[in-house]
């Protein structure tokens, strides 16, 4: 069955759909300017992480706004600084693409979760072996790392989600369109961490 092709709108839709799911305490790793406020339930008790400082501090700015009292943590995924399960749901947009090192960050991920708790990953992934976008990425992900915040355009975070003990309840692979190389491979994964 061929991966379904859709477009940055629809796309965007999906998104919002995703992370409306999340519910009580919820952790957004790399929040980035808090693109995603507007799709989350308002009764969530949010908490952001942002490392990069100008980010962050639009972050701060935008969560306020948005009535969340909590203030943006310093920190990276791979050193989330909460206590062992304190969230009820962790929510990630292009970031697992990012982070340094996605075993650690999923580890991380894992351990501030409650048992059975919620994840919420959406991000661009690597493309299907031997295929001209698999070149692509191959070649463009040394020059993105330096200069997207470290983004890796071929990493397979389906799989390191899974080997980092999530269960998919509902997992899309989608092909969203693109130029001038074609569509870019999607992953949205709405799981669960491993239960009590």
């Amino acid at each position: 069955m061929a991966t379904p092709l859709i477009d940055d709108d629809e796309l965007d839709d999906l998104e919002r759909e995703f992370v409306a799911r999340v519910r009580g305490r919820v952790l957004e790793i790399g929040a980035g300017d808090g693109e995603n406020f507007g799709a989350f339930d308002p009764d969530v008790e949010w908490q952001g992480l942002e490392p990069d400082a100008t980010r962050r501090a639009e972050l701060a700015t935008r969560a306020k706004e948005w009535r969340h009292a909590a203030v943006p943590l310093d920190a990276k995924a791979e050193a989330i600084p909460l206590p062992d399960h304190s969230v009820d749901a962790v929510v990630g947009t292009y970031v697992l693409c990012s982070v340094t090192d996605q075993a650690a960050a999923l580890a991380e991920v894992r351990r501030v979760l409650v048992p059975g708790g919620r994840v919420v990953f959406v991000d661009h992934v690597q493309a299907p072996p031997r295929t001209l976008k698999r070149f692509v990425q191959a070649v463009a992900t040394p020059i993105a790392k330096r200069v997207c915040h470290g983004c890796h355009w071929d990493r397979d975070t389906e799989r390191a989600l899974v080997e980092a003990g999530f269960t998919g309840t509902d997992v899309r692979r989608l092909r969203v369109r693109s130029m001038p190389f074609g569509p870019v491979p999607m992953l949205l994964f709405d799981g669960r961490a491993p239960g009590p």
